[in-house]
């Protein structure tokens, strides 16, 4: 081989093997990716396999030493408790953990933070409200009978309300907030008819809570907000068991 072929000859060696090495840390990460699908599926009790997307590059690397940096994870339906026994469905949670540990036996994973985005429909909320009409005064009675969204974070909450004489539905805007794993909603303030008809009694039916515990590895819940498909919630946590 002449000195000028030299050079080339090894450089093209030097590219061959770099692709190669992008190739198998790809095709372990895939690997990976599928395994930790199929455990985290089995340990939360999935219906179907979630989304497993292993960030950052190279993975062997911190397959080595035992932590990966960056996960991304996608479920797309869970049910969740409601405290109660009975269970309330959320949807599209989209989650990314951070610091991801790995047991030396590969039996299970932590994760040292983890975040994430899901939808609450408002079909499922409104469970919360209860079920059929609540006497609120004699011969009048008053139920919540669709949730919607109101605009800038707010929900729109219709009340039926019934009379001897007369029934008609009004709609009140109502703040979200969260506290201790339970979703609450407030009305900013009632219509005037309403008020001077039923009085702050009316606030037993416009004003609920809803639990919503048992998410996937653990996290809490964080912030909520009102959107058009329903209720966005955020939610957060340290140490989360991923698998295992």
């Amino acid at each position: 081989m002449s000195r000028k072929r030299a050079p080339r000859a090894l450089l093209i060696a030097v590219v061959v093997l770099g692709v190669l090495l992008v190739v198998v840390d790809r095709v372990a990460a895939h690997v990976a990716e599928g395994v930790a699908a199929d455990r985290l599926r089995a340990s939360e009790n999935l219906s179907s396999t979630p989304d497993v997307s292993i960030k950052g590059f190279p993975f062997l690397t911190q397959w080595a030493r035992g932590e990966v940096d960056d996960v991304e994870i996608g479920i797309g339906g869970y049910e969740a408790s409601t405290g109660g026994g009975e269970r309330i469905r959320i949807e599209g949670l989209r989650a990314r953990a951070r610091g991801v540990r790995v047991a030396e036996d590969g039996g299970g994973a932590t994760a040292r933070s983890a975040t994430g985005t899901a939808t609450v429909p408002y079909d499922e909320l409104l469970k919360a409200t209860g079920s059929g009409p609540v006497k609120v005064l004699p011969g009048v009675t008053a139920e919540v009978v669709g949730l919607a969204d109101g605009g800038h974070g707010k929900v729109k909450v219709s009340v039926a309300i019934a009379t001897p004489v007369h029934s008609s539905t009004v709609s009140v805007l109502s703040t979200l907030t969260v506290e201790d794993n339970q979703v609450r909603v407030h009305a900013d303030a009632l219509p005037k008819l309403v008020a001077d008809l039923v009085g702050s009694r009316i606030r037993d039916i416009t004003d609920f809570r809803q639990t919503i515990d048992e998410l996937p590895g653990g996290v809490r819940l964080d912030k909520v907000e009102a959107a058009g498909d329903g209720v966005e919630i955020t939610v957060r946590g340290a140490d989360i068991r991923l698998a295992g």
